[in-house]
């Protein structure tokens, strides 16, 4: 059994997996704030369901987007939110656009608080045996999810592309048959809205001039090709300007920024001056660790382009939204 709490201090309806885990994308402060105090609130003034059958309707009920018809023939759906490490460390909003979207389109959002990582960090600088406990975690904590949304494509592409290796040279059948049943359920962000939701037009409204960033993984493992895109183009207001050489890395790669830091370096100068080329405002991509890279190259030479996940822009509804 699981509860669903509206908290009366954000306006939004999360809902919290019955097992205990660390505090994860419940760090937000609002959040945080109400669970605090909750003992002590009245207790009219918090919103308990109990899950059924029937997608439960959160305090966003009133938006004329927030509406199962608006899933464009897809019944409104249970999606757990696999928030990723990075995201809920560093970049909190990701996480909470993710779940406006989502809720505003009539789907039901889910955050096991149990989740940690998924073991790419790991696995990718050569400690593979540590990262297989992180790998068997996940599986647990999101076998009995109907669609698992991941706001990262490196994430969804360690999953895709190394849990089956890392099961196979398990030689443990179980690990394995988990493994398979979980790929089909795991999705990107933008994937998801486009491929499983057959949605392009998400009831964006973000007035400003955007570029999109192609990572690797994004590009190479997932092969998003022009989803991105196709849900920019249907924001309103938003001028979409396409980005030169947009197939080259941007130089982040995780470790391999700090191992190889003059190569990052120069990869990162010519990506941002083909950012600054296009004149616009802000530079978005589905990954904030690619992002993370570009901002701080902005910054150190004071260039004035943002960088904002793919997710947040999709999320604003307003005209008067800051780029």
């Amino acid at each position: 059994m699981q509860l669903v709490y509206a908290l009366p201090m954000v306006n939004r309806s999360y809902q919290l997996a019955p097992q205990p885990g660390p505090p994860g994308f419940l760090r937000h402060p609002a959040i945080k704030r109400w669970i605090l105090t909750a003992k002590e609130m009245p207790i009219d003034a918090i919103h308990v369901k109990v899950m059924g059958p029937k997608p439960v309707s959160g305090p966003l009920s009133t938006n004329p987007y927030n509406h199962p018809a608006n899933t464009r023939g897809h019944l409104a759906m249970k999606v757990s939110l696999f928030i990723t490490c990075y995201n809920d460390t560093l970049f909190p909003e990701t996480g909470k656009a993710v779940v406006r979207v989502l809720e505003r389109l009539g789907h039901q959002v889910i955050f096991p608080a149990d989740q940690t990582c998924c073991g790419q960090m790991h696995w990718n600088t050569g400690y593979l045996r540590e990262a297989i406990p992180i790998i068997r975690h996940f599986l647990k904590v999101f076998r009995d999810a109907d669609i698992i949304c991941i706001p990262s494509s490196s994430c969804v592409a360690m999953i895709r592309d190394h849990y089956p290796k890392a099961a196979r040279e398990s030689n443990d059948p179980a690990f394995i048959a988990d493994v398979e049943a979980m790929l089909p359920r795991i999705y990107e962000f933008s994937e998801l809205l486009v491929n499983k939701f057959n949605i392009e037009d998400v009831g964006a409204t973000y007035p400003h001039r955007v570029t999109y960033h192609a990572s690797c993984h994004s590009l190479r493992s997932l092969h998003l090709g022009d989803i991105p895109y196709r849900l920019l183009r249907n924001v309103r207001g938003l001028e979409f300007i396409p980005l030169t050489a947009v197939e080259e890395c941007c130089g982040f790669g995780g470790t391999f920024a700090i191992k190889n830091a003059a190569v990052s370096t120069a990869m990162l100068a010519d990506k941002s001056q083909c950012i600054v080329n296009t004149g616009a405002q802000v530079c978005t991509a589905v990954d904030n660790s690619c992002l993370m890279h570009l901002a701080g190259g902005f910054h150190r030479n004071q260039m004035t382009v943002r960088t904002v996940h793919i997710a947040e822009i999709l999320a604003s509804t307003s005209y008067g939204s800051h780029p």
